[in-house]
């Protein structure tokens, strides 16, 4: 088979012609790098009929914004907390005005009109055929498929930007980065084999039952998760939906009639969730899937009372970043944004993010990789990445939670202690299949193993960190509950805290690991791991550490 190997991820995909394996070309500072690195960002966002959307994205001071972001984020600072108003924020991104000058006179000169997609005015869209596309930026883009999923994706070896704009443009996208199908988040097979190993501490009260069935009772007892409603309505939690996910309302009411029954004898409790739809996204109730059905019902299931948004995302072949982006625009133009929760692999309020279940292997075929492969957007300094365990008295880590070490950020600050420690235990092990500087995931973990989920009227067990993530989103939710009840700010961006002071709320993992690649992945340890991170949550110390 002939195909292309294009970026660090090392893709293979088939051409309509035959060719030779090739290394994308990247002309002018247009590299793979952190998208901090300049004050202006051009994006392609979706090719559709011929015509080719560019989005352009600038930010004025971005180093302030995060020094701003870690100010309010971090315990020890006398601003913890004190987040930013929507306006604030956007005077850091808002475009700087020689950036704007400079792209308005290349579309001007291109005879293109641009749309304002963003609140701070620094996301444009312009929609212009191929060909224009080609013209504006020296490239040759052709219709390409993958192998074996069969999508298609429009793409260029190569391109290159006027002089004109060096300084004030940082990348675009897509044009030699190709699409990658993700793996599929819940797994409805053979449960993973369970490891044994030393006993995490932990004052968990789960039956035994719960290590081959995980119901909200095993959370709630697992995390001290509490029952009590929520009381604050401004608190939300939303769903981030992707790839034609959709749940069936009815399938959540039996669920909750069956695994949350004081739920239906309580007339004051909100058991239903808010749907929202982006990019021509729908909720296709008749065809419900798994992924969708595991993040509401374990929402809607934990978060007692919460407000529940289902954003979903119409389809997109490209690569899913243009979805997922949007999202994040769609909630940043919010006064107060939601928290969000995404089972997607591919932002500071929390964004409790699900890895992958491939292991160390991440999209990769386990038997055939020679590198770790890291994920994306979990390997992002900015989110909160959640890894799964499996089993209960102790939970362990689950073999098929992925973890590891970005190959595009550095290690934040607020993990270099944790993680150099768990490096240093490591040793030689892995050396050379994972980059040991790159900002080190995930931040914690979840039960992942066993989740009774109703799908089309049917029980089935689940597992993945797709169950994960909604669990540990549901937990933090309801602690911002009773945080905003008794007066206070909600907790933002975790994982400065997490890495401090609420090291004392999170059970560690200390047993099994993730393998792929032909190796065994990397072991959980004491401390921080790339498996399960600094361990499981416990409710009620967290709520004590931060209140």
């Amino acid at each position: 088979m002939s195909g292309l190997r294009l970026g660090c991820d090392d893709r293979c995909l088939s051409c309509n012609r035959a060719c030779e394996w090739l290394q994308p070309v990247c002309f002018l500072f247009l590299s793979l790098r952190s998208p901090w690195a300049g004050p202006l960002h051009i994006i392609i966002l979706f090719m559709k009929h011929g015509t080719v959307p560019l989005m352009v994205i600038n930010s004025s001071d971005p180093s302030g914004l995060e020094t701003a972001l870690y100010d309010v984020s971090d315990p020890s600072s006398a601003n913890y907390r004190q987040h930013l108003s929507k306006s604030e924020v956007e005077k850091f991104v808002a475009p700087k005005p020689e950036s704007v000058d400079a792209v308005n006179a290349w579309l001007n000169n291109s005879g293109v009109t641009a749309q304002t997609l963003s609140p701070a005015g620094d996301w444009l869209a312009i929609e212009v055929p191929v060909s224009k596309a080609n013209q504006m930026l020296n490239a040759n883009f052709s219709l390409y498929t993958h192998a074996d999923s069969g999508n298609t994706a429009i793409r260029t070896l190569a391109y290159s930007i006027p002089s004109s704009l060096q300084g004030h443009l940082d990348f675009v996208h897509p044009t030699t980065t190709f699409p990658v199908t993700p793996p599929s988040g819940p797994i409805i097979v053979a449960p993973p084999q369970r490891r044994r190993g030393r006993r995490a501490t932990s004052t968990s009260s789960a039956p035994d039952s719960c290590a081959t069935e995980i119901t909200p009772a095993c959370l709630q007892a697992l995390y001290n998760i509490p029952t009590t409603p929520a009381t604050v309505s401004s608190n939300q939690l939303a769903i981030g939906s992707f790839s034609q996910q959709f749940v069936s309302s009815t399938d959540v009411q039996s669920f909750l009639t069956q695994f949350r029954p004081d739920l239906a004898s309580d007339s004051g409790v909100n058991t239903t969730f808010a749907i929202a739809t982006l990019d021509g996204g729908q909720n296709n109730q008749s065809q419900p899937t798994v992924e969708a059905s595991l993040d509401v019902q374990y929402t809607v299931g934990m978060a007692t009372n919460v407000p529940v948004t289902f954003i979903s995302v119409g389809s997109d072949n490209q690569d899913g970043l243009a979805g997922f982006l949007d999202i994040i625009n769609s909630l940043l133009a919010d006064q107060q944004p939601l928290q969000c929760v995404c089972s997607a692999g591919l932002s500071a309020y929390l964004h409790p993010l699900r890895l992958g279940d491939g292991g160390v292997s991440g999209v990769q075929s386990t038997n055939s990789c020679t590198t770790f492969l890291p994920t994306f957007p979990s390997g992002c300094p900015f989110v909160t990445s959640v890894g799964a365990t499996q089993g209960v008295n102790p939970e362990t880590a689950a073999s098929f939670s992925a973890g590891g070490f970005s190959n595009i950020f550095a290690a934040p600050a607020y993990q270099s202690t944790a993680v150099s420690g768990y490096l240093s235990t490591l040793g030689t092990t892995n050396a050379g299949l994972f980059n040991a500087t790159g900002r080190a995931y995930p931040d914690v973990a979840a039960a992942g193993s066993f989740f009774q989920v109703n799908i089309g009227g049917k029980v089935s067990p689940v597992f993945g960190t797709s169950a994960s993530s909604p669990t540990f989103a549901s937990l933090i939710a309801l602690i911002n509950d009773r945080l905003v009840a008794a007066g206070g700010a909600t907790l933002g961006f975790l994982n400065p805290m997490l890495y401090s002071s609420g090291l004392a709320a999170l059970t560690d993992i200390t047993s099994g690991s993730n393998p792929g690649c032909g190796t065994n992945g990397f072991p959980a340890a004491t401390g921080w791991d790339p498996v399960t991170g600094l361990g499981t949550p416990d409710f009620n110390k967290l709520l004590a550490i931060v209140s």
